[in-house]
């Protein structure tokens, strides 16, 4: 798989940088598993999810929050869409699609209950632990979340301490796609506030990690103190337009 095709030379030697969000995209193909970053439509790469769109690329197994978030300027998020649309056929997140006013998000719903879209619901804090754990290296986790109900079904259980413990295995993706405010050349990440959300941990738990961002710097560019995900867990980086963050400067 590529990791490079399309990337800039900086002023001071190879980067990371892609000249445009398709460029950047290069290699994700039908039957990945892609994670996407954001929260309630903070810190979503939707020039990266409206890129894929129009790439067609199907049979995604899309990792995410859920396929609900409102887009940066209201309205839906390119995930709703994309989900919609039958790239996706499953969908593994904590809330896949609202239930309340749901004419918005029918069609997934319906995609959903016809069989032609797979839904895992898995909550926040295991997935959480889940990634960290495939971008750690290690083969899963032992939480002692869900013992006694159906995310103990068909798992391993050991008692640490007295506690029973469900085994939930890592999750490493072929791609994630998350947004972050500032990058430099080599792919170190500043987050803003809360845009933060589940972008750094899905960074660590991908073959290929994408960044999307307002603004690039050279080396040497961004304070260490405020790099929150270093560029060794980011591949490739493009700058967009997208208004996702006002306060991002």
């Amino acid at each position: 798989m590529s990791q490079n095709t399309g990337a800039s030379q900086g002023s001071k030697g190879p980067t990371k940088v892609f000249p445009s969000p398709e460029a950047a995209l290069d290699g994700l193909a039908d039957g990945h598993v892609v994670l996407v970053g954001g929260f309630d439509g903070l810190g979503s790469p939707e020039a990266l999810i409206k890129a894929l769109s129009v790439r067609g690329i199907g049979n995604l197994t899309c990792i995410c929050q859920g396929a609900w978030m409102p887009g940066p300027q209201g309205g839906n998020s390119g995930l709703v869409q994309l989900a919609a649309s039958g790239l996706i056929s499953k969908l593994m997140a904590p809330l896949p699609f609202q239930t309340v006013d749901s004419s918005e998000w029918a069609p997934i719903e319906e995609r959903w209950k016809s069989g032609l879209l797979e839904i895992e619901t898995v909550p926040q804090g295991i997935l959480a632990e889940r990634l960290r754990a495939g971008g750690s290296g290690l083969g899963g986790v032992f939480l002692p979340t869900g013992v006694g109900g159906r995310f103990q079904d068909g798992r391993e259980v050991r008692q640490f301490d007295g506690q029973d413990h469900v085994f939930h295995p890592a999750i490493h993706a072929d791609f994630a796609l998350i947004r972050a405010a500032v990058a430099d050349v080599v792919g170190n990440l500043v987050f803003d506030g809360a845009h933060r959300n589940w972008n750094p941990v899905m960074a660590m738990a991908a073959t290929v990690t994408i960044a999307e961002v307002d603004e690039i710097r050279e080396l040497g560019g961004l304070d260490p103190e405020l790099v929150i995900s270093p560029g060794i867990f980011v591949n490739r980086v493009v700058q967009t337009l997208s208004p996702a963050c006002e306060s991002w400067k």
